[in-house]
């Protein structure tokens, strides 16, 4: 430790051969039996934190009250402010060391024995504060059982998950000295962080979702992980196009693929949140040079979070359809909307009912009867939304919220009025946005899929 880190309590233990906390704790207990047969309330020793911290300049906000300050003073007879100080500000170390100067100590074998005791018991209770690897391996699993999932589970479950995973890496956090635990714990903070941000999203809560991947980003920096900063940065480059600032969404997705260590699926999805960006500023030619770029993304490279633990942090060739089709409704291009959009159906359409996630396969149908509405097709627009209007509420993310009220907006259009198709399908979307969890938490429908 930096010796004007250091307090007095810290030199004064060290002086005494109680440095350790089980040495201190002893000598302490014996003072605090003094001091209760003299008739003074006193306080049990501190515990191993609290004691660290006290031998560290700022490690504690207040003093101790009184009960432990009695103890401490009487052991080392100082006020509790002096024990507290800096040794560089104490007046009293310079002449006590300048004291012993002239008449070095002379040791012997019991004191260089106890010294020794001192501090195999210190590195042993640094060592007992490491947890089982057992307990990070348990989270790792979770946070990816929970990502894999994450397309198939109700939102509200998800956020109870994710937070509950969110609290317990950040008490492990407090439980453990380990560098390299350290690493793994903010890594699993960060992805908790990240999928929590996600799911306030699909809630329809954009400030909280905001603030979690601002989270995400800042536990990625402290361990240098480019993957999973890169995967908060797109969150915020996704909201910032839902919360109206598309050039700002453009630059953290441009920020957010300087990263490094990103495999293909990676720069895949932040390609695709750049042409979203550019189809909200109406630039289609970026749009579409974003959408190729997504496309060309096959170099084979890999990184851990996106590819191998995958779920809510991939994007697979789905997904990018889906994006790319509400990129193309941006650009007032129906027709390679409905290319996209008929895409990710059909891949979608080969996996089991239970493993097709919602949060894709409900918006790529949205944006389908969208592309078709588009060309005055409102029977293939309601063909196209009967899977959707079969969704349970709980599943009702603000993403398919957001184009359904798209798709309303394509109905008041002159030719559509009075026809009773329409008007029936324009009667199902309200019944239909009226139960979902994000307009109940008050969502707005600003920018996100503008008609």
């Amino acid at each position: 430790m930096d010796e004007g880190r250091r307090t007095v309590l810290f030199r004064l233990a060290t002086s005494k051969g109680i440095r350790s906390h089980r040495a201190f704790s002893e000598a302490y207990a014996r003072v605090a039996q003094q001091l209760r047969s003299e008739g003074y309330d006193v306080a049990p020793a501190p515990g191993a934190r609290h004691y660290e911290r006290l031998l560290t300049v700022g490690g504690v906000k207040t003093a101790p009250y009184a009960p432990t300050a009695r103890v401490l003073e009487r052991m080392f007879e100082r006020p509790i402010g002096d024990l507290l100080r800096s040794v560089a500000e104490d007046p009293l170390a310079e002449r006590e060391e300048s004291g012993s100067a002239s008449s070095p100590p002379v040791l012997n074998e019991s004191e260089l024995l106890m010294t020794a005791r001192d501090a195999a018991s210190h590195s042993g209770e640094a060592a007992a504060l490491r947890l089982d690897e057992m307990t990070l391996d348990q989270l790792h699993d979770d946070l990816v059982k929970l990502s894999r999932k994450y397309g198939c589970t109700a939102p509200g479950e998800v956020f109870q998950e994710a937070n509950n995973l969110l609290r317990q890496v950040q008490l492990n956090l407090e439980r453990t000295r380990s560098p390299e635990q350290h690493t793994r714990l903010y890594y699993a903070a960060a992805q908790a962080s990240a999928l929590l941000a996600a799911v306030s999203f699909d809630l329809g809560a954009l400030a909280p979702a905001v603030s979690f991947a601002r989270s995400a980003a800042q536990y990625g920096k402290t361990i240098d992980h480019g993957p999973v900063q890169a995967y908060a940065y797109g969150m915020m480059a996704f909201m910032a196009f839902w919360d109206g600032r598309p050039s700002e969404s453009v630059r953290l997705a441009k920020t957010a693929q300087r990263f490094g260590g990103l495999g293909d699926t990676a720069r895949r999805r932040l390609y695709a949140i750049e042409a979203r960006a550019y189809g909200h500023l109406r630039a289609d030619g970026q749009a579409q040079h974003a959408i190729r770029a997504a496309l060309e993304q096959t170099s084979g490279h890999r990184d851990e979070l996106h590819d191998d633990i995958g779920g809510e942090f991939g994007f697979d060739a789905a997904r990018t359809a889906m994006s790319n089709a509400t990129t193309c409704l941006l650009l007032r291009d129906p027709t390679g909307a409905e290319e996209f959009a008929s895409t990710a159906l059909s891949l979608l359409s080969g996996r089991p009912e239970h493993e097709a996630p919602i949060v894709v396969a409900g918006p790529a149908a949205i944006d389908l009867a969208r592309a078709r509405l588009m060309r005055n097709e409102v029977e293939g627009a309601q063909e196209a939304l009967t899977p959707v209007f079969k969704v349970a509420p709980g599943w009702r993310g603000s993403g398919m919220m957001e184009r359904l009220v798209a798709a309303r907006i394509e109905l008041t259009r002159p030719q559509f009025r009075g026809a009773p198709a329409a008007v029936s399908l324009a009667e199902q979307i309200e019944d239909f946005t009226a139960l979902s969890p994000a307009r109940r938490l008050g969502a707005q429908s600003p920018l996100a899929i503008e008609a």
